[in-house]
């Protein structure tokens, strides 16, 4: 395995600036951010396919560093009701998956999109809950007119391009349980796959162990990131998992996300590594940070701190002792 970080926590950094602090880190992959909600302050797929000379340069600059593109990132809602913001979600996904075809970047991760719960809908419609039926109707006729047959689609789109789509698992969005990837993969093909963050399955009451295992024995696992999740033992009483409570009033909401090692200790950590490596998971681990009691340097730095202790980096080999 490799350890990597997604980029975008240093937009503010220059490009080639922030290709030195990671590497100088001891990291060997970059997520990048090509647009959608991670932005494209490092990438723009438009600007990098319109000018071959940009494009090399962009290559060599991550080349030259000893660093490799793990995937390229442009999560958004392509599904959303309102079709001038699907059509912007969805423009970029292609051009992210074209970009990556000429980078040789085998992943492009991002969100199954969540639509709304009729044809004139204006908002997205996350339906949680199988009773009063109506949430059942809704989540019918999203999956069958909207999910299956866009994702489909797309699923061939980026097969033809020689490039996996890594979906996230995140509230709010169609695809958020081992289970909703999986079905949505059954219904289109084997090029769909997870980008698998523990972070979303522990607020959800998910085990991540579990997750990998069985997402990893479907060969379901395109990406993995690495973030962690707090949940407080008195404030989930308070408002439950699903707290619609901003990320800023941290010390009322019932989970927050933390930098690795901050919500769960480092035997567990070792734990989900394992299990990537039992499942036959050999990519890399990217670090992702959202913690809103450290600064980015820090949380990143300490993350790299704590996943260098458990990953596992060297082929297994022959079993001696066996």
């Amino acid at each position: 395995m490799k350890l990597g970080v997604f980029t975008v926590l240093f937009a503010q950094k220059p490009w080639e600036e922030m290709l030195d602090y990671v590497a100088e880190k001891g990291l060997e992959a970059v997520e990048i951010g090509t647009g959608g909600y991670p932005g494209d302050a490092h990438c723009n797929p438009r600007e990098l396919m319109a000018d071959s000379g940009k494009l090399r340069a962009f290559k060599e600059a991550v080349a030259k560093r000893g660093l490799t593109i793990s995937a390229l990132s442009c999560h958004g809602n392509p599904l959303h009701p309102q079709k001038q913001i699907a059509q912007a979600y969805h423009d970029v996904f292609i051009q992210t998956v074209l970009l990556a075809e000429k980078l040789e970047v085998p992943v492009v991760n991002t969100f199954s999109g969540c639509p709304g719960d009729h044809e004139e809908a204006k908002y997205p419609n996350w339906p949680v809950a199988p009773w009063p039926h109506d949430y059942q109707e809704i989540l019918a006729w999203q999956w069958e007119h909207k999910l299956i047959p866009y994702w489909r689609e797309m699923e061939q789109f980026a097969r033809e391009h020689h490039v996996k789509i890594g979906l996230e698992l995140h509230g709010g969005f169609s695809v958020h349980t081992p289970a909703t990837l999986l079905r949505l993969r059954e219904a289109t093909g084997e090029a769909l796959g997870a980008n698998l963050d523990p972070s979303h399955m522990w607020w959800q009451g998910i085990d991540p162990v579990e997750a990998v295992k069985i997402l990893g024995s479907a060969g379901a696992i395109h990406h993995f990131h690495a973030k962690d999740t707090a949940i407080d033992p008195i404030n989930v009483n308070k408002h439950g998992v699903t707290d619609m409570q901003s990320y800023t009033l941290m010390a009322d909401r019932a989970w927050q996300f933390r930098t690795v090692g901050y919500g769960h200790d480092l035997k567990t950590w070792a734990d989900i590594i394992s299990a990537l490596r039992l499942v036959g998971y050999d990519y890399v681990v990217s670090i992702e940070h959202e913690d809103g009691l450290m600064s980015v340097d820090e949380g990143f730095t300490k993350a790299v701190q704590n996943l260098q202790q458990v990953l596992i980096r060297e082929p297994l080999g022959e079993m001696w002792w066996v």
